[in-house]
């Protein structure tokens, strides 16, 4: 939280603008019972933190007024129950389904994925490759970085923000779904999982190199 917004005046502003959409300062300020010249602080404080964002509407003659709304990342400031339907839906799956159905059903989902990553890697050497898919999982919430591998034979892949984390600690098959994903998308590479943030430490690691003889490249399964 920010330290100049007033914790209940930070959440009363935010909860407004979720319910309003755009609003003015000092439409927010009356409803608030505070300054107008405190409200506009607070929304500043919130802007900085690149929760909310304001636009200039004109309503007639005259100079044209701010109004007021919360940014993407303002709207995932309240709770979200995707992770919470995400895990009661896999629960549902693994004590209705055949092991042997829900692994198929994971695998396919690996797969997929995969492939949408294969596409947008391009044809490029390993390190441009694994450089994209680094950016590709930092943009999903994964918080990766690339460094040389300790022989310095690959690279590998540490990312010390999991977007799927508390599915993973449910459901660890999860994980061995990611690792599917990292090894079909550079099917020219061995690709070993070094460290588990579920056993040990603060983050999950792929380490990537190149073989000798890379397996077949498979057809996709997706329309360009």
């Amino acid at each position: 939280m920010g330290a100049s917004a007033q914790a209940p005046t930070r959440e009363a502003t935010l909860a407004l603008l979720l319910r309003q959409g755009q609003v003015s300062a000092s439409a927010l300020a009356g409803q608030l019972n505070i300054s107008v010249q405190a409200m506009r602080r607070h929304l500043r404080t919130l802007e900085d933190e690149g929760l909310v964002e304001s636009s200039a509407v004109s309503a007639g003659p005259g100079r044209p007024s701010n109004q007021w709304r919360l940014t993407q990342q303002g709207h995932q400031h309240f709770p979200d129950g995707s992770e919470t339907f995400a895990i009661d839906l896999l629960e549902s799956m693994v004590t209705s389904l055949p092991a042997e159905t829900l692994a198929t059903l994971l695998n396919s989902q690996a797969l997929h994925k995969a492939d949408l990553y294969r596409r947008q890697l391009g044809d490029g050497s390993l390190e441009e490759r694994i450089r994209i898919l680094v950016q590709l999982r930092s943009n999903e919430g994964y918080v990766s970085e690339m460094v040389p591998a300790t022989d310095g034979l690959g690279w590998c892949i540490n990312e010390y923000h999991c977007s799927v984390q508390r599915i993973a600690e449910e459901h660890p098959a999860v994980c061995d779904q990611e690792l599917l994903v990292i090894r079909m998308t550079f099917q020219d590479c061995q690709v070993e999982r070094v460290h588990w943030r579920l056993e040990s430490g603060h983050s999950c690691g792929f380490e990537i190199k190149p073989q000798a003889n890379p397996l077949p490249q498979p057809k996709s399964d997706l329309h360009a």
